[in-house]
């Protein structure tokens, strides 16, 4: 095999932080939706900041997905994973668009018990959504870097 195929362990190395970052902000946020308080306009407002910053994280870690980021590197070295990759970056304005309209539902102040459930199960299907989008990415980076050539088999 030759160098330039082997894993590079800083590309994977900054996936895998990218990942552990982006699970421990949504760890954050699914905390404060089961939080037993009740919900405030400072409480609503925490949430929703929180809410913006993932957005922004996001938008900046789609971003480089889209240009010249691991994806694009994993369609270099094998250009079959060109298919997959386009049908996750196709995902990311969705993602986006259920944050915006999660941060919209917590910026027009109902302070309702019932308005708060049905925000934390928005944020559960996002965080569902993102997940799967999470683990098809992490399926295309890995096998754009460790192709299993079956040589075993």
């Amino acid at each position: 095999m030759a160098m330039t195929d082997r894993p590079d362990p800083i590309i994977l190395g900054h996936v895998l932080m990218e990942h552990r970052e982006l699970f421990m902000r949504m760890q954050g946020l699914k905390s404060a939706f089961s939080a037993v308080q009740p919900m405030t306009a400072a409480r609503a407002a925490e949430v929703r900041g929180a809410l913006a910053d993932l957005r922004e994280h996001l938008h900046a870690h789609f971003e480089q997905e889209e240009s010249g980021g691991f994806l694009e590197e994993s369609i270099a070295r094998m250009p079959r994973l060109a298919p997959a990759a386009t049908a996750i970056m196709r995902q990311h304005p969705a993602l986006l668009a259920q944050l915006d309209a999660l941060i919209e539902t917590l910026a027009r102040g109902d302070s309702s018990a019932e308005a708060w459930a049905r925000a934390g199960r928005d944020f559960e299907r996002f965080s569902i959504t993102m997940q799967a989008h999470e683990r098809s990415e992490n399926a295309v980076v890995q096998e754009g870097y460790n192709e299993d050539l079956g040589l075993l088999d």
